[in-house]
């Protein structure tokens, strides 16, 4: 089942095409590294991926749902079927560990609190921070920020994730372990993962199909 289909994609930025000759397809459960140099397109692509940035194509399928025609009023249904992680965590500062999947969750139309109480505890042991819920983000390790991140990204049962240098502020022991959960819990889950990253060491140790922006294309290897 493909999760990502885009055939003969333009992504543009600023109105000038950034990456031509697009053709890209991931199956149901693929992690797949996305690498490039700075400016090569690989934030563009990510972002024409979840629905924020523009998109001309022959085709471009992602998670069930046609961009090309997709409506803006139907962007958060689409959305919902995404789970995001950032270098930069995003976190809620002011809020809980708990407090920030809450809000999530009420954003996102979950309504039964005894469901959204349980789908909390239940990601937030998956990724073993279950008796850190309490805590503020400031009281968190830069690996249990990003692992709250991943459970934040978990909560709506996502088809894809698409995490934009989740590494980036990790120290090299901190990333292996990073990587390792997410490898983990997508397998477990059947999601499709696109990972773009810089860190060629995590690419060799963890070893992935690998597409690469360069030179205003996106070349497989």
């Amino acid at each position: 089942m493909n999760i990502i289909r885009i055939r003969k994609g333009r992504v543009l930025r600023q109105g000038k095409i950034v990456l031509q000759d697009v053709d890209l397809t991931i199956e149901k459960g693929e992690f797949r590294y996305l690498t490039g140099k700075s400016g090569s397109g690989k934030t563009s692509l990510l972002s024409a991926m979840y629905g924020a940035a523009p998109l001309e194509a022959d085709e471009a399928i992602v998670a069930g749902t046609d961009l090309l025609t997709l409506d803006y009023r139907h962007l958060p249904e689409f959305r919902r079927k995404i789970g995001m992680i950032f270098q930069d965590f995003r976190l809620f500062e002011d809020k809980t560990a708990r407090a920030n999947l809450y809000i999530i969750m009420k954003a996102t139309g979950w309504q039964d609190e005894e469901r959204i109480k349980s789908r909390i505890i239940e990601v937030l042991d998956s990724v073993g921070l279950q008796e850190k819920y309490k805590d503020m983000p400031g009281e968190l390790s830069g690996g249990e920020k990003q692992r709250l991140s991943i459970a934040r990204a978990l909560l709506n049962h996502p088809e894809l994730i698409i995490a934009d240098e989740p590494t980036g502020n990790l120290d090299p022991e901190t990333s292996d372990q990073i990587m390792q959960l997410i490898r983990k819990l997508t397998r477990e889950n059947g999601v499709a993962v696109v990972f773009a990253t810089h860190d060629y060491r995590l690419v060799e140790k963890f070893p992935s199909r690998v597409s690469v922006c360069r030179e205003g294309r996106l070349i497989h290897n």
